[in-house]
């Protein structure tokens, strides 16, 4: 009786001692913040669960985005017997245990067996493969979380017997909720800029942003008692809070106790600071400067910018300021923009970066802008616009009645590939739009004039 009493005194202790995130971990669907599209009421997931009907699933998502949390949440609403497994540790003699375990279950008692495997892209193919039979004839429901692509991680036998969910990045109002919640069961409040700086640097990981709260409101009540205790020696983690918090009883979280949390300094932009921001990178670029682009790349990231935002302002800039004198810009750009959405922050921090210095370097040309604009120009104000009767579309019947084609000549029937044509209205038939620059590669890029122009032969002046 009395050992009983100790470990229960043991686990209320642990309990009181665990972190935040430990603490606050949700019971409930309803309490799970995020992830509408797998649990907001009717979505097949969450039919699942509380039908206690889940079959086997592999939970696809970064840090923080609430696996654990999910397969918790289905082990305290199931009938079946929860078990849990890391990875990490585990062994194939585990696995078979589980399964040996479960098989007699199944038999004596008709209950089946959920097993929950953590970072189940750790397990080597061989582990992988001792999971295969229970698996596929239903003797285990397996629950695997991993943060890996599961189609380059699982093995594909135990991938198509699974059905995969994938989980996303916390949204800034579902970390605020967290924050919220964390700031509650410390009986704190945070100024707003507070609030905003941990949701920023938290990447879309509640469990990130529930420990820096939880920091930060350590750093709080250090800084406050200090204060109350008229203390010089001990460092403050915001100099002006002995001015502005004349309440000391009741502890408030701010800017610089959340800065110290994260181990970040906010940066610190309005609306204004945004526009000039971008204006600023994106001149850097223009300018040749990598070292100012990454300058201004740093600090928008550590603003907590979006970074598609950014990665489409530089697929922009590489038509629009390089254009033809480096057509490979363009791609190096796009793929850069690709990658903040396969990889995500902070790894495409690098793939931002390759491309900062790459369009930086690049030579540089508005040719292809200022074409642009002058076709633009005459496409709405010279005359009707009419297509030349030899361009006219002349496949189908009755075209050639009208004289649609008549005179076309096909380019490809010229040993040269090209022909002296007309291909646009007579009122802007002369009018020149792309003229090439003499940067990079643009200046290699000439049209033919004649049949008899020889190849690079520069355009005259028109």
């Amino acid at each position: 009786m009395s050992e009983g009493l100790f470990e229960a005194a043991g686990r209320e202790r642990l309990t009181r001692q665990a972190p935040l995130a430990a603490r606050l971990r949700p019971a409930t669907l309803d309490e799970i913040v995020g992830q509408d599209h797998l649990l907001a009421p009717g979505r097949p997931l969450r039919e699942l669960i509380e039908a206690d009907r889940l079959s086997s699933v592999i939970l696809w998502g970064p840090p923080g985005t609430g696996k654990t949390t999910l397969a918790r949440v289905v082990a305290s609403s199931t009938a079946k017997e929860f078990c849990e497994l890391s990875a990490v540790s585990a062994t194939v003699k585990d696995v078979r245990e589980i399964i040996a375990e479960a098989r007699l279950r199944i038999g004596e008692l008709g209950r089946g067996t959920i097993l929950f495997l953590d970072e189940v892209h750790r397990f080597n193919k061989a582990q992988q493969d001792a999971l295969l039979p229970a698996v596929e004839d239903g003797l285990i429901v397996l629950i695997g979380a991993t943060t890996e692509n599961p189609h380059f991680e699982v093995n594909p036998p135990l991938l198509s017997r699974s059905t995969l969910f994938r989980l996303v990045p916390l949204d800034d109002a579902a970390l605020r909720t967290l924050i919220d919640r964390a700031l509650a069961a410390e009986g704190a409040t945070a100024d707003d800029d507070a609030v905003d700086h941990i949701t920023a640097r938290s990447g879309g990981d509640g469990r990130h942003a529930l420990t820096s709260t939880e920091v930060a409101v350590a750093l709080a009540t250090r800084r406050q008692a200090a204060v109350a205790s008229g203390s010089a020696d001990t460092p403050r983690a915001d100099t002006s809070a002995a001015d502005t918090s004349h309440d000391t009883s009741r502890l408030r979280v701010t800017l610089g106790d959340a800065e110290h949390a994260v181990d970040a300094k906010a940066v610190r932009y309005g609306a204004d600071g945004h526009y000039d921001t971008i204006s600023a990178f994106i001149k850097s670029l223009r300018g040749s400067d990598p070292d100012a682009g990454l300058y201004w790349l740093a600090r928008m990231l550590d603003a907590g910018e979006d970074p598609r935002f950014i990665a489409r302002r530089m697929v922009i800039l590489a038509s629009e300021d390089i254009g033809m004198a480096d057509s490979t810009a363009l791609l190096v750009a796009e793929a850069a923009a690709r990658a903040v959405e396969y990889v995500g922050l902070p790894e495409a921090q690098l793939n931002l970066a390759h491309a900062v210095v790459r369009l930086a370097t690049a030579p540089k040309s508005n040719r292809v802008t200022v074409a642009l604009s002058r076709a633009v120009a005459d496409a709405r104000s010279a005359g009707a616009g009419e297509v030349p009767i030899h361009l006219r579309d002349a496949h189908y019947q009755g075209a050639a009645t009208l004289g649609h084609g008549d005179g076309y000549q096909y380019p490809h029937d010229d040993p040269s590939g090209w022909v002296p044509q007309q291909y646009r209205p007579d009122e802007v038939a002369s009018n020149v739009y792309w003229e090439p620059s003499e940067h990079g590669r643009e200046r290699e890029l000439r049209r033919p004039e004649s049949k008899d122009s020889e190849p690079g032969t520069p355009d005259q002046p028109r």
